[in-house]
């Protein structure tokens, strides 16, 4: 049976880090804070000339040459996002053009910090049902755009960066063994940037609003239902493909919040040891915080041929969803 495999990754952060310590300047707030209820330590901010497209790009190109393949080659390009260059038409048109993808479709995919596995899901079926051949998954965000300093509670957790995957046909039993994915949108005013669409639009008179204009979010709710919903995304993933807990090799969770990864961890009986985290050096990346802690595991050699791996997140919608990889 034909599977889905990975066979190239990649990751681009911006140059520019703010640390905590950058941030007592900015907001009253302070590095043991920060780092006490979060574990970030710093993160990167894109320069005011670079959108999304711009970080999305040179991790796509990274992960097509991991694989071994051109541009040529790809014949769809998923952009998971929720910080668009614009509402259209899609950023991944742009990263099309960007890296000279000319034979490839191109889509958006929003579904929060949970739109990776959403892409990853979706590429899979696509490969399985012979739709696709080789495509490639980024997760990009530039989400210091939506932030106010107003507002410490979000300011301080989320970063810029993309990272990237190439997916395809795998017939020796590696790659995608299953993935799922689930949404409650009862739960949509938890996480939230409330403006800019069609329902709550533009005006001169909310411009400068940051309760319209800026990430929004009820923590405590959040914590709770992602610990939860984290959990249960985990056992699925292992009951439905027949492994326990001890088979897995590495868990790359959404880097959201260390005390919800610890919890996540302890309530799913996996040793911390086994939880690939870098969310300290780059904060919250929303859709690419797993695709790019993913490339450093491949890349150091955390993650290797043969390894079973879990990917797993929540987010905003509220969304979550888990995937189960023989790498």
């Amino acid at each position: 049976m034909i599977k889905s495999r990975i066979v190239g990754t990649g990751h681009h952060l911006p140059e520019k880090i703010l640390t905590n310590h950058d941030i007592e300047k900015l907001c009253d707030t302070n590095d043991e804070w920060i780092t006490k209820r979060t574990g970030i330590r710093q993160r990167h901010n894109a320069a005011p000339h670079e959108g999304t497209s711009d970080l999305a790009a040179p991790a796509t190109v990274r992960a097509i040459e991991a694989a071994g393949m051109q541009p040529e080659d790809i014949d769809l390009l998923i952009c998971c996002t929720t910080t668009p260059d614009q509402m259209t038409p899609a950023t991944a048109c742009r990263v099309q053009a960007m890296i000279g993808a000319k034979n490839a479709g191109a889509m958006d995919l929003n579904a929060a910090c949970t739109g990776f596995i959403y892409g990853v899901s979706t590429a899979d079926a696509l490969i399985k049902t012979g739709q696709a051949k080789n495509v490639v998954v980024v997760g990009a965000e530039v989400a210091s755009v939506f932030l106010s300093w107003e507002r410490r509670d979000t300011a301080v957790l989320f970063g810029d960066g993309a990272g990237a995957v190439v997916m395809s046909p795998s017939e020796n039993g590696r790659g995608v063994l299953t993935s799922h994915t689930w949404a409650d949108g009862t739960g949509v005013e938890m996480l939230w940037y409330p403006g800019g669409g069609s329902k709550i639009r533009p005006t001169h008179e909310n411009l400068d609003d940051f309760a319209v204009h800026a990430v929004q979010m009820d923590g405590q709710s959040v914590f709770k239902r992602a610990v939860g919903d984290f959990s249960s995304a985990i056992t699925t993933a292992l009951d439905s493909a027949g492994f326990t807990i001890d088979d897995v090799d590495a868990m790359v969770p959404h880097q959201a919040n260390t005390r919800i990864i610890n919890a996540v961890a302890q309530r799913v009986g996996l040793p911390k040891e086994k939880c690939i985290i870098n969310m300290d050096r780059v904060g919250n990346l929303i859709a690419g915080s797993i695709p790019v802690a993913l490339d450093e595991a491949v890349r150091d050699g955390r993650v290797k041929e043969g390894d079973l791996v879990l990917i797993a997140g929540f987010g905003a919608g509220l969304t979550w969803g888990s995937a189960l990889i023989r790498w």
